[in-house]
């Protein structure tokens, strides 16, 4: 039901494959639980219209963070995934693990309190710009969190919080939002370029994690006139040339500050020409990297957000480079297109996978149970 699959009682009957008498009683000990309520009549497909059910709004809520290098943007969702609060605050991620996620949890618990509604939360959620250990939530080498290797970010906040934690990789929860974004779409790619570059997967309609490091496309070597050694203590990365951190620094080295890749792509807008050469050099080299990628994985879409994804150039890049070289099979149908679902990709997504988290935990069973 929380996916929208199911409406009725018949419908929960039809797709969990459990007998009608059965998903009833289990539907009427939810609802005297407050976990589900009954809406109006829904379409019949023959006989009387049934009742719609969902998620009780007053059932809970989850909170939210996507945790970026210099800011973190925070929400609450309801069970349903619609988000009800979305703030954004400036933070440093070079601070630490431990200081920088307890600042993170005074931050959720202000919003929660500022939400005024007295609802408990069930979950907390947080993308972190590295790799995760999909497993226990651990951040696992990343290139550009000093301080952050092989922290248990997971066991952190659920120690703080004593509900179910969700630690996801920023790209991946892009990638589950965005999903919600793309209806018929079962495999996307989406790049997240802002001052790094990473890519979520969706394959067959979900999330793809591999072992921790899916869709790390940041570290991919590519060619080019010079050689740069990227955080990660190897040369030519992808990352090195064609990141907002990388770009920003090209622009210093010509005179001209810039304190987010956001500025890069409204320089890139006004026609300055520094930062026009930059962002189309960066959209070749990701094109280039991608060409290989889309061959492989012959995705519906590639989505690009993050950032740097406003800069027009660097998405004709893009997709010139794709275009160009991918095999004809590969791109006939291919769409190459910045986000749908906008700055709060990373907020649906988590609130996404979050909740499927949260209502296979046993608070469920036991509120369901209580007299």
């Amino acid at each position: 039901m929380a996916l929208g699959q199911a409406e009725s009682r018949a419908e929960l009957a039809r797709h969990s494959g459990l007998a009608p008498s059965s998903v009833s009683l289990r539907v009427e000990e939810l609802i005297d639980a407050g976990l589900l309520q009954e809406e109006g009549p829904g379409l019949s497909t023959g006989g009387r219209r049934p009742r719609r059910l969902k998620l009780a709004p007053k059932a809970g809520l989850l909170a939210v963070a996507d945790l970026g290098s210099h800011h973190a943007r925070l929400g609450l969702v309801d069970l349903a995934g619609t988000p009800l609060a979305v703030v954004e605050h400036a933070c440093d991620i070079g601070a630490g693990a431990a200081p920088t996620l307890d600042w993170l949890a005074a931050r959720v618990e202000e919003l929660v309190a500022a939400s005024g509604g007295g609802l408990p939360v069930r979950g907390v959620g947080v993308g972190v710009p590295g790799p995760v250990d999909p497993v226990d939530g651990t951040v696992i080498s990343p290139s550009r969190m000093p301080g952050w290797n092989e922290f248990p970010v997971g066991a952190h906040l659920a120690e703080r919080f004593g509900v179910p934690v969700l630690v996801e990789n920023d790209a991946n929860l892009m990638a589950a939002g965005e999903h919600l974004a793309w209806p018929g779409c079962a495999n996307l790619m989406v790049l997240k370029v802002g001052t790094g570059i990473g890519c979520g997967i969706i394959a067959d309609g979900r999330l793809h994690r591999g072992r921790g490091a899916a869709g790390d496309i940041s570290h991919v070597s590519v060619r080019a006139d010079r050689s740069v050694m990227c955080s990660c203590g190897h040369s030519d990365c992808l990352e090195a040339y064609a990141s907002g951190a990388a770009l920003m620094a090209a622009l210093a080295g010509q005179g001209i500050e810039v304190d987010h890749p956001a500025r890069i792509a409204r320089l890139a807008a006004d026609g300055v020409p520094q930062a026009t050469n930059l962002v189309r050099g960066a959209g070749r080299l990701i094109g280039d990297v991608l060409t290989a990628l889309v061959n492989f994985f012959n995705p519906d879409a590639v989505v690009i957000g993050g950032s740097l994804s406003a800069a027009e150039q660097l998405i004709a890049a893009v997709r010139g480079a794709v275009y160009e070289r991918c095999l004809p099979l590969a791109t006939r149908d291919l769409r190459i297109d910045v986000t749908r679902a906008g700055p709060n990709a990373a907020i649906l997504g988590a609130g996404s996978l979050l909740r499927d988290v949260v209502l296979s935990g046993d608070w469920v069973e036991e509120a369901a149970a209580r007299p």
